[in-house]
């Protein structure tokens, strides 16, 4: 593959990010490859967002109007508005390092064979602090190769993340779209369906920036409320149809019990219903002893007085029945 034969379409969802937008855009056309063309799909704002999009003059954004459908339909017509092969993502109130097309062309390059290509990122906080994530079972920096095993990384902080990302076009005709209607984690529902059926490239440099402290976040807003998690079904139908790479089905089915306990912990300490927290750890069955602990102590719960188990959730030390961001 020739360098000027990679092209990159920008996916930039906007909904009342008007504080916010100019910083991202800024931040791609800053970019020191420039081979591109951006994508903002305006989702329905109600503030001065698309306004201020209008005024960057650069012929290579452009702005798509649709009414406010939500994060995952923004994306969905982002892609099918694309008119290169691989899409980027870049949320509205997040930014680029300047490197960092160059970095993920690299990475192409190197890695063609990959359903995903992530830069590791970082984050500052609501006290404008920065701190580098460390992720599990990746080799520290310097370093970039394949994921050794997505599904184990991807119990502690996600090594994929959405404004750290790139994934050809062909790849979502075989694992579809954003899912459509999930208001948390419909970015993780992707990564996991393409880690099911293909190798991620991953590289330790810093290539972009997660703000915690935008405004508007979805994840502020829906912290405890119940999120439908389409990948357990899937996940527990390809198990069934032995749809996966024997070198990954062990940890496969380990990250699926987790995702099944995290989902009983919200049913359970954030909605205040044990009878479908039960229901979910009935058919849960981790592999590692940790969390078949954890599992038989998160079904004592469901049979407590919900008093009782808001009262153990607020005890320090608290892990076993820690929320995560599975």
């Amino acid at each position: 593959m020739k360098n000027h034969d990679i092209r990159f379409s920008i996916v930039v969802p906007l909904y009342n990010k008007g504080d916010e937008i100019a910083r991202a855009l800024n931040s791609i056309l800053a970019q020191t490859y420039t081979d591109y063309e951006v994508v903002v799909v305006d989702d329905g704002s109600t503030d001065n967002g698309p306004e201020i999009v209008r005024r960057f003059s650069d012929e290579r954004i452009r702005l798509v109007s649709q009414e406010n459908g939500g994060a995952s339909v923004a994306r969905n017509r982002g892609i099918a508005e694309a008119a290169y092969e691989y899409i980027s993502f870049l949320d509205a109130d997040d930014e680029w390092k300047t490197h960092y097309l160059e970095t993920v062309r690299n990475l192409i390059l190197q890695y063609p064979e990959a359903g995903a290509f992530a830069t590791a990122y970082e984050m500052v906080g609501t006290d404008k602090m920065v701190s580098i994530p460390k992720y599990k079972s990746i080799p520290e920096a310097p370093w970039e190769g394949y994921i050794p095993s997505y599904f184990k990384s991807a119990l502690g902080v996600p090594p994929v993340w959405t404004s750290a990302v790139t994934i050809p076009k062909k790849v979502f005709d075989v694992v579809g779209g954003f899912p459509e209607g999930v208001v948390l984690g419909q970015d993780k529902e992707v990564w996991e369906r393409v880690a099911m059926k293909f190798k991620i490239a991953f590289t330790n440099k810093i290539g972009a920036t997660y703000y915690l402290d935008a405004s508007n976040r979805s994840c502020n807003r829906n912290k405890a409320k119940e999120r439908p998690r389409p990948f357990i079904e899937i996940g527990k139908a390809a198990i069934r149809n032995k749809e996966l790479a024997e070198s990954i089905i062990r940890d496969f089915k380990t990250y699926l019990a987790v995702c099944q306990m995290q989902r009983a912990r919200v049913f359970l300490l954030h909605l205040g219903k044990p009878s479908e927290a039960r229901e979910i750890l009935s058919d849960t069955h981790p592999i590692e002893p940790k969390y078949v602990v954890e599992k038989y102590l998160l079904l004592v719960l469901t049979f407590t007085p919900t008093v009782m188990v808001r009262l153990l959730s607020q005890i320090k030390p608290r892990q076993w029945i820690k929320s995560t961001n599975i």
